[in-house]
């Protein structure tokens, strides 16, 4: 991380009603999360398909421009770029919050680089930013049941037993993206990662 740079943490999802509720959106719902506690209101800067949100970590912490692109999700990178670009944020301070098909509902994931795993907007903002080195919080919504496709189980909302947890694992994601910026990826990884 560059020390005094801001922080872009980009929720990833698909705008419209339709899809609100969906597993596939929940970095969304973090980031509407992450903007009410840094005290920010999402607007739509200039000829960017984006919401985004400005605040800071506490008094005089870290900047944190917490962002959801408005494109679908594989199209989620170029408004990251063009912000990224505007507000001056280094890759390394980059920080994506999206669905994992590969960590188990309940869980938090932390990681900085590495493969998409087939998410396309992981796949879109690692080839618009030119780096996969960006940070990640993975939030776990395991597998698909049965044969039901993962594309269209990532598009299905999340079950009711699912809901129940919902709110208080949203709140833990949040946690995780405030440990990441102020702490680093490894000792989020550290305090987290065990205890999910």
């Amino acid at each position: 991380m560059t020390e005094d740079a801001p922080w872009l943490v980009v929720g990833l999802g698909n705008p419209g009603r339709e899809y609100a509720a969906n597993r596939h959106n929940v970095g969304f719902m973090v980031a509407d999360l992450l903007a009410s506690r840094v005290g920010g209101k999402f607007g739509r800067p200039k000829r960017v398909v984006a919401e985004a949100a400005e605040g800071r970590l506490g008094f005089g912490g870290p900047k944190l421009i917490v962002v959801k692109p408005l494109t679908f999700m594989n199209l989620s990178g170029a408004p990251v770029v063009a912000l990224a670009q505007f507000f001056k944020v280094p890759v390394e301070n980059v920080l994506a919050v999206h669905d994992e098909l590969d960590v188990p509902y309940g869980q938090v994931r932390v990681k900085r680089g590495g493969g998409e795993g087939g998410h396309n907007g992981l796949r879109s903002m690692s080839k618009s930013l030119g780096s996969k080195e960006y940070a990640r919080v993975r939030f776990g919504i395991g597998r698909p049941p049965g044969r039901q496709d993962p594309a269209d189980y990532v598009l299905s909302d999340f079950s009711g037993g699912e809901r129940k947890e919902l709110e208080f694992l949203v709140d833990r994601a949040a946690d995780v993206v405030e440990a990441v910026v102020l702490e680093g990826v490894e000792w989020a990884q550290n305090k987290y990662h065990g205890t999910l």
